[in-house]
C-alpha cells in the first residue's frame, strides 16, 4: 500500500499486520473484531462468514468480514482447528475517551499449543506445546524435548542419546500428543520424525531458526523465567540440549502471550527409563486412549477405568495410562492406596461425592493468571476451597502412606476462600461489565455508589430537608437542568437569609438559583455514578485475581494432589463395580495371570460371559508361548489382555483376573495386524517387517513382546523361514516374555529344539462340518487350522465351501511326506461333502409344517427321522 493514500486506522492496520503476516489478525472496531484483505478471504471461506467491503480511502473497498467480540472464541477454535495462528488485536483504550485514533494492539497471539480458553480446551486433555532441539553428534544423535501446557502450568523435559532419534523422538511424542511442536532446522533430517508428525499427527509444526537456540538467547530466557539460579531450580543437565529446547519454548511464549507465562513455575525432568517404553504402534494397538477405527473414547481402557468426578482428574489419569511406571515402589504405593479406597466403602464415597463438586481449578488459576476469569470462576474457585477440607480429611481416613501424603499436600485455600466470599456475591454475573460482582459491605465507596444510584433522589429530598432546617428557609427546593445540573432555588423574599456559602448561579424574576460544594460533590457521585461503580468493580476484582494469582504455587501442588486422589479413587471404583484384584507387583521375571479377562471387551459385552484364561510367563523355560488355533477363536484378544493387565498393574490400577504377579516389564512391544502404508509407499509386508526389526531392536530381556501373525504377508515358506527365525533370535538373543500366535503349524515343533518355547492352542468343539470357539487356552499345538470352517461361518457360498474341501484333499494327498492315514480318497470327499439321504427322509421334511409343531411333536418327528436313516 505503499504511496497510496488510506484512512488513518487502516494505515494502523497495516503496520500492526506487517508485524504479523502469518497470522490471521483479528482487529478490534468497537463491538467486533474485523478482519481485511487475504485475512478476510481466508475467515470467510474457512468460518462460512460473509464477505463484504470497507471503504479505506482508496478506490476499491477492501475485502472484509467480522465476528461479534463477546462471542469470538468459538471463531478462533474453528481457525486453530484447521491449523491457524490468529492474533488478536484490541484497542487499548476506551474510543469514548481516546482523542484522535483509539490505540490499538496485539495482546497475544493465541496458536494450537497457547490456548487457555476453557471453550477451546478439551476438559479430559492436557494441551502440549513442545519443543526438539537435536543435532549430530559423534556416535549419533543428541536431542532434549520439552512440553509445557500453559492451561495449567505443567512442564516436563528429558534428554535423549539414540542413533536411531527419530524413533526415540516418536515415543516421546507419543506420551504427550502435543498440539504444536517447535523444532530446529536440523530436525528435518530426521524423516521418520517428520513423516510420523505428518500422517499421525494434527499438530502444527514452527521451524524456529538457528539464533533461537544460540547460548545467549537461551540463558537469557532461562533467566527470565526461574531467575539467574535457573540450572540449580530447573536441574539440567550442564552440556544438555534441554536448555536449548525449553529456552526456545520460553521464547515463542514470550512473542505470542504478552503475559501469563509466569505460569510456569518449574519444570519436572524424567528420564526414560522412568516410564514403560511404548511405541505409537503398541498404544494404538492397545487401544489405551483412542481407539483404532473411530478415535474415540469408548472402547478403551481409559473408557474402563475413567470413574473420575474432577477433569484434573480426568487429564491426570489420561497420563498415568500414557505413562506406565516401572519403580515398583512407586508403584505399589498406588495400588496400596487404591486398596485402602477399595476397602473403605462409605469413605470412598464421601471423598467422591466431595471431589464432584470440585472445579478445575488449574485451568481457573491460569486464567485468573493472564486476567481474563470472569467472576463466575472466581467463585468457582471460592466453592472449591469449601470442599477442600472435606477432600483432605477423607483421604487421610483411609490410612495408606501415598492418601496421608497427598492429604498432607492438599492445602484448604482457606485465606482464598475468605477473599473470595468477602469479595463477590453468592451468584456473580457471567460477565464483569454486567456490574453487581463486588458484595455489599466489601468496599464502602462501591455501597456508597449504589446507595446513590438506587437512591438518588431521596439522597437529594434529604439534603433539601437539611438546609431549609439550617437556613430557615422553608421553601428551599433543590432542582435540576441540563446546562447547570443540581441547583438550590431561593425565592426573592428570603435571598437575604442565604448563607456565605452558596455560590450564585442564576437570577430569575421570582429568586435566586445557587449551588455549593456540596451539592455539586453530591451531583457529581450522582451522574458519574454508574460509570465510577464499573469502574471501581473492575479495581476491586483486578485486585481480587492478583491476591489469588500470588498463592500460584499453593494452589497448584493443591490441584496437582486433588487430581492424583481423583485418580486412586477412580481406580478403586473401577476395581468395585468390574470384580479386579490387587496384583502382586515386584522386580521378578514372572507374568503369572490366573483367570485374566480382557478389560474392555468384558465391559463391551456385558450381556454375555467373558471366558477367562491363565498365563505364565518367564524370562526361562516359559519365555515364548506359541499360540494357535483358527482365526476369530481369540488368539489376538488373549495376547492383548495380557499386555493390558501387565499395564494396568504398572499404573497402579487393580486388575481383571482371579489373581495376578506382575515382575516389572520396562516394555511392552506388539505387532498385532498390518495395513499398507501407502502414503510412505510401503506394502503390508514391508511395514510388518519395519515393525519387527523394531522390536528386535528395541527389546530388552524385561519387555513384554506380543507378535501376531508374523511372515504372512509373503510367500508361505519365506515367511515360515522368517518367523522360525525371529523366534529364535528372541529366545537365544534377547530371552523375553513373548507372546506369538501363528498359522503355521510347522513352528510348533520348535518346543523341542529352543530353550522356553512352549505350546498353547485355543481350544474348538467341531461336529461334522460345524464348530464352535471355546475361547479357552490349552497346552499343546491345535490339531487343525479350521480355515474352511471359519470362512463357512463367515457366510462365504455353500459352493465354495465344497471346492475348498475338494482342493484342501487334493494338497494334503499330493504334498511331500503326507500322511498317508490323513488322506482320503476323492469319492470319500464327495460323499462327505454329499451325503445321500433316503427319499423317505425328504419327502417328509418337505411335508412338515415347522411352524405348528408344539416341541413335543418335534421331539417325535426327530425320532421318526433317525428311525428312517437307519
Amino acid at each position: 500500500m505503499a504511496g497510496q493514500s488510506v484512512s488513518p486506522m487502516m494505515q494502523q492496520y497495516f503496520e500492526i499486520k506487517k508485524q504479523h503476516p502469518n497470522e490471521i489478525l483479528f482487529y478490534r472496531v468497537g463491538d467486533f473484531y474485523e478482519m481485511f484483505y487475504d485475512d478476510a478471504l481466508t475467515a470467510s471461506r474457512e468460518l462460512e462468514l460473509t464477505l463484504t467491503g470497507k471503504a479505506c480511502g482508496q478506490e476499491e473497498r477492501a475485502p472484509m468480514c467480522g465476528v461479534p467480540f463477546h462471542s469470538y472464541e468459538i471463531y478462533v477454535a474453528r481457525l486453530i482447528a484447521k491449523g491457524y495462528k490468529v492474533a488478536i488485536c484490541e484497542q487499548m483504550e476506551d474510543p469514548a475517551t481516546a482523542k484522535g485514533l483509539v490505540k490499538r494492539d496485539i495482546i497475544r497471539v493465541v496458536t494450537p499449543g497457547t490456548v487457555i480458553e476453557s471453550s477451546m480446551l478439551a476438559e479430559d486433555k492436557n494441551n502440549y506445546l513442545c519443543s526438539i532441539y537435536a543435532k549430530k553428534v559423534r556416535g549419533g544423535w543428541k536431542a532434549g524435548i520439552c512440553f509445557a501446557d500453559i492451561s495449567t502450568g505443567e512442564a516436563y523435559a528429558t534428554e535423549l542419546h539414540n542413533e536411531k532419534m527419530g524413533g526415540a523422538l516418536i515415543t516421546e511424542l507419543c506420551r504427550y500428543m502435543p498440539s504444536e511442536i517447535l523444532i530446529n532446522p536440523a530436525v528435518l533430517d530426521l524423516k521418520d520424525l517428520t513423516n510420523y508428525i505428518k500422517q499421525h499427527t494434527n499438530a502444527l509444526v514452527e521451524l524456529r531458526e538457528d539464533s533461537c537456540y544460540k547460548q545467549a538467547v537461551v540463558e537469557s530466557m532461562l533467566s527470565r523465567q526461574f531467575g539467574e539460579d535457573w540450572n540449580k531450580s530447573c536441574g539440567f543437565a550442564p552440556d544438555g540440549f534441554v536448555p536449548q529446547a525449553f529456552g526456545a519454548l520460553l521464547g515463542y511464549l514470550y512473542e505470542t502471550q504478552k503475559h501469563g507465562t509466569e505460569r510456569i513455575k518449574a519444570v519436572q525432568n524424567y528420564a526414560d527409563a522412568q516410564y514403560m517404553r511404548l511405541s505409537a504402534v503398541t498404544r494404538a494397538n492397545l487401544e489405551l486412549t483412542e481407539t483404532m477405527r473411530g478415535r474415540e473414547k469408548k472402547g478403551t481402557l481409559l473408557w474402563v477405568l475413567d470413574k473420575t468426578e474432577t477433569s484434573m482428574g480426568k487429564r491426570m489419569l489420561r497420563s498415568w495410562i500414557e505413562q506406565p511406571l516401572v519403580d515398583n515402589k512407586v508403584i505399589n504405593e498406588r495400588l496400596d492406596a487404591v486398596e485402602a479406597l477399595y476397602n473403605a466403602n462409605v469413605g470412598r464415597a464421601e471423598l467422591k461425592e466431595a471431589l464432584s463438586h470440585v472445579f478445575d481449578i488449574e485451568r481457573l488459576t491460569t486464567r485468573i493468571l493472564y486476567g481474563s476469569a470472569t467472576p463466575r470462576e472466581v467463585k468457582a474457585l471460592g466453592d472449591t476451597c469449601q470442599r477442600l477440607p472435606q477432600v483432605k480429611e477423607q483421604a487421610a481416613a483411609a490410612g495408606a502412606k501415598l492418601l496421608n501424603d497427598l492429604a498432607e499436600a492438599v492445602d484448604p485455600l482457606s485465606d482464598i476462600l475468605d477473599k473470595v466470599s468477602r469479595a463477590l456475591v453468592d451468584d456473580p454475573p457471567a460477565n464483569l461489565k454486567d456490574g453487581g460482582a463486588i458484595r455489599e459491605g466489601y468496599n464502602a465507596e462501591v455501597d456508597e455508589l449504589r446507595d446513590i444510584m438506587h437512591g438518588g433522589k431521596g439522597v437529594l429530598s434529604q439534603l433539601e430537608a437539611d438546609l431549609r432546617q439550617q437556613t430557615g428557609i422553608p421553601k428551599l427546593k433543590i432542582g435540576f437542568n441540563k446546562v447547570f445540573g443540581y441547583y438550590i432555588e431561593v425565592s426573592r423574599s428570603y435571598v437575604g437569609s442565604v448563607p456565605e456559602t452558596f455560590t450564585r448561579k442564576q437570577t430569575l424574576t421570582t429568586g435566586e438559583r445557587y449551588i455549593t460544594p456540596e451539592l455539586k460533590e453530591l451531583e457529581n457521585k450522582i451522574l458519574g455514578a454508574n460509570e465510577r461503580l464499573l469502574a471501581l468493580e473492575h479495581q476491586l476484582f483486578s485486585e481480587l485475581l492478583n491476591d489469588i494469582s500470588a498463592q500460584l504455587l499453593r494452589i497448584q501442588r493443591t490441584a496437582t494432589a486433588v487430581a492424583q486422589l481423583d485418580v486412586l479413587a477412580s481406580f478403586a471404583e473401577a476395581a468395585v463395580q468390574n470384580n479386579y484384584v490387587k496384583p502382586t507387583v515386584d522386580d521378578s521375571d514372572v507374568l503369572d495371570i490366573a483367570e485374566g479377562r480382557h478389560p474392555v471387551i468384558e465391559q463391551m459385552l456385558k450381556s454375555s460371559l467373558f471366558v477367562p484364561n491363565d498365563t505364565t510367563l518367564d524370562e526361562g523355560e516359559n519365555r515364548m508361548l506359541i499360540i494357535t488355533g483358527p482365526n476369530m477363536a481369540g488368539k489376538s484378544t488373549y495376547m492383548r489382555q495380557n499386555a493390558l493387565i501387565a499395564l494396568m498393574a504398572q499404573i497402579g490400577s487393580f486388575v481383571p483376573a482371579a489373581k495376578c504377579r506382575v515382575g516389572v516389564v520396562d516394555a511392552i512391544f506388539t505387532r498385532v495386524g498390518a495395513s499398507d502404508d501407502l502414503a510412505a509407499g510401503q506394502s503390508t509386508f514391508m511395514v510388518e517387517m519395519t515393525e519387527v526389526a523394531e522390536i528386535l531392536r528395541n527389546a530388552t530381556k524385561s519387555s513384554l513382546v506380543i507378535l501376531d501373525e508374523i511372515g504372512r504377508g509373503t510367500s508361505t515358506f519365506d515367511g515360515m523361514s522368517i518367523a522360525r527365525a525371529v523366534v529364535e533370535y528372541i529366545c537365544d538373543n534377547i530371552g523375553c516374555k513373548t507372546l506369538f500366535a501363528t498359522h503355521y503349524h510347522e513352528l510348533t515343533s520348535m518346543d523341542k529344539d529352543v530353550f522356553g518355547v512352549k505350546n498353547y492352542n485355543i481350544a474348538v468343539k467341531k461336529r461334522g462340518e460345524d464348530i464352535t470357539f471355546l475361547r479357552r487356552i490349552v497346552s499343546g499345538p491345535a490339531d487343525d487350522s479350521y480355515g474352511i470352517e471359519v470362512a463357512k461361518l463367515a457366510g462365504l457360498p455353500d459352493a465354495v465351501i465344497k471346492r475348498a474341501h475338494k482342493v484342501l484333499r487334493q494338497l494334503e494327498a499330493t504334498a511331500p511326506g503326507a500322511n498317508a492315514s490323513m488322506q482320503l480318497d476323492f469319492e470319500t470327499v464327495e460323499a462327505y461333502n454329499n451325503p445321500t439321504v433316503p427319499s423317505e427322509v425328504v419327502d417328509k421334511l418337505h411335508q412338515i409344517d415347522v411352524e405348528t409343531l408344539t416341541p413335543l411333536e418335534a421331539l417325535n418327528f426327530l425320532y421318526e427321522l433317525k428311525q428312517a436313516l437307519k
